[in-house]
């Protein structure tokens, strides 16, 4: 694996976990919605991810290019939140409003974890480009 395919698999993982920042947020904005109906509410939505390995023939033999990727968008199960609440003008014909199944908590561990993924992959980014700088100066 060159330095550049080091580069390359940092690079998909940067976009996966900006996908997975992006659901998370919308996750969090959402997390306080009301709705009148269950069908309506909002559902937490959390990316999946797939590994890809491209196989790439350099004549010496077979080189694996790696990385990840987003293969979709998956929408939560979990049932919306119904509360006792009649006076909200959102109320149904019950009294009754739905929320979103979200811990705002458990969101937050996860908006860190991919943050910190992210700065991860900018490292590797950043130490691969200082090991090819350091490489083109060993001939001077």
């Amino acid at each position: 694996m060159s330095l550049f395919d080091a580069i390359s698999v940092a690079a998909t993982s940067l976009d996966a976990q900006s996908t997975r920042l992006n659901t998370i947020s919308s996750n969090l904005a959402n997390a306080n919605a009301v709705s009148s109906s269950a069908e309506e509410t909002y559902r937490a939505q959390y990316p999946v991810f797939e590994t890809i390995l491209n196989e790439l023939s350099n004549g010496n033999g077979m080189d694996a290019v790696s990385g990840v990727r987003v293969s979709g968008i998956a929408q939560s199960d979990l049932p919306a939140v119904r509360e006792y609440v009649p006076t909200h003008p959102m109320a149904d014909d019950e009294g009754f409003i739905y929320r979103p199944a979200i811990n705002s908590v458990e969101e937050m561990a996860n908006m860190m974890e991919a943050s910190r993924s992210y700065q991860d992959s900018i490292e590797a980014m950043n130490t691969a480009k200082q090991l090819i700088m350091r490489t083109l100066t060993l001939g001077r």
